[in-house]
């Protein structure tokens, strides 16, 4: 029986179309971008199209596009140049963020480099934009806001452009790790005051190992990695050619068919929605399941049993590929801090399971899903 793979906000399949664009730079077009002759020069052309292509799509200009390795060094490296390049002095952030963002700020506080705030959450999941306000207000000094705009385990949309407002009215800085909403939803960065945003293309069905740092043009700081000239002085070593060729091609892709998929893939979310509200009327949706949410997650929370006790083993044994919320703390045997901050103390009680969904995914792999659960279950 073939697997089911319902984990797409951690990875998902490289799509043909990409592999076809990158397979030429694996293969025959294998010179070094800062070589001189031909054979760099046309890798070297490949990369500036590639940022092109993608300062396009995102609203943006090719200047304030860098590639990086993924979400993780592009947050850190914001997040970073922000306290030491900008002055930042204090941090306000989520208790959900990716530990990409929360372990590099929560460091930086016990060095004593920062005074590190925690904004408040709305019993929905939702940051609460008034208490953010109210931080920004309080707080003496330079700021960095670093906010997702979509939470990785619920789903949870952030209203990026009136945080981006509250910002800009308090002179603060800010970051915005957009690893699940570029690739799946229309962005524009000139549209709104953001100084940074990180992204990552293994998320829309690009290559791993590749990711985009958005740096806006008036914003100047220090390369993270020295050692080279490449990305405009701003990023030392060998660029990753196929894997940049990639991202572009994926983004490429996404954006051009954002319309069809995105209906389709809301559609399988809100169907397994109801068949488990029809066949586990104890499980409860967690996150703001009907109103801002992404269209590709739904997280699930059954309450804690014996059955429920085992149930992502069970289903990974019966070929079903789900998480119990970020892949990468999936080795984890603690609860999750996202859990742990929405459920206040009673996370312990639940199970939760995130069922995230591509344009690979169909109908039918819902219904053979819904059948094991009331099999396990």
């Amino acid at each position: 029986m073939p697997r089911i793979y319902f984990d797409n906000a951690a990875t998902t399949a490289l799509d043909p179309e990409v592999l076809a664009a990158m397979m030429p730079y694996l293969t025959e077009k294998f010179g070094n971008p800062s070589s001189i002759y031909s054979y760099g020069r046309e890798t070297k052309i490949a990369i500036e199209g590639a940022r092109k292509s993608v300062a396009k799509i995102l609203g943006c200009k090719p200047a304030e596009i860098f590639f990086t390795s993924g979400g993780t060094e592009s947050s850190n490296t914001a997040i970073q140049a922000a306290v030491h390049d900008l002055g930042c002095a204090n941090i306000i952030t989520s208790p959900i963020e990716h530990h990409a963002t929360l372990h590099t700020v929560e460091q930086l506080a016990e060095s004593g480099k920062v005074s590190l705030n925690f904004v408040r959450l709305l019993g929905s999941g939702h940051i609460d934009l008034d208490h953010l306000a109210e931080l920004l207000q309080e707080i003496p000094g330079k700021t960095l806001v670093t906010l997702m705009h979509a939470n990785n385990e619920i789903g949870n949309l952030l209203d990026v452009e009136k945080v981006a407002s509250i910002c800009k009215e308090y002179d603060a800085v800010f970051h915005s790790d957009m690893v699940q909403t570029i690739g799946h939803y229309p962005i524009n960065l000139s549209s709104f005051p953001v100084h940074f945003v990180s992204a990552a293309g293994h998320k829309f069905h690009g290559p791993k190992g590749v990711g985009v740092l958005y740096i806006n043009e008036d914003v100047r700081i220090k390369p993270l990695l020295t050692g080279g000239a490449q990305e405009r002085n701003m990023r030392a070593g060998t660029e990753n050619l196929y894997g940049i060729v990639g991202f572009a091609k994926a983004l490429e892709i996404a954006a051009a068919h954002y319309e069809q998929e995105s209906k389709k893939i809301a559609t399988l979310k809100y169907y397994m929605r109801d068949r488990i509200k029809e066949c586990f009327p104890h499980a409860v949706c967690n996150g703001d399941i009907d109103g801002r949410s992404l269209y590709t997650v739904l997280n699930v929370a059954f309450p804690k049993t014996e059955k429920t006790d085992m149930l992502l083993f069970n289903l990974d044994i019966a070929g079903i590929c789900v998480s119990g919320g970020s892949a990468c703390s999936s080795g984890a045997s603690s609860v999750s801090h996202v859990m742990q901050a929405l459920h206040n103390g009673h996370a312990a009680e639940i199970v939760p399971v995130r069922f995230s969904f591509s344009k690979q995914n169909t109908k039918e792999e819902v219904d053979v899903v819904i059948e094991k659960l009331k099999g396990l279950l």
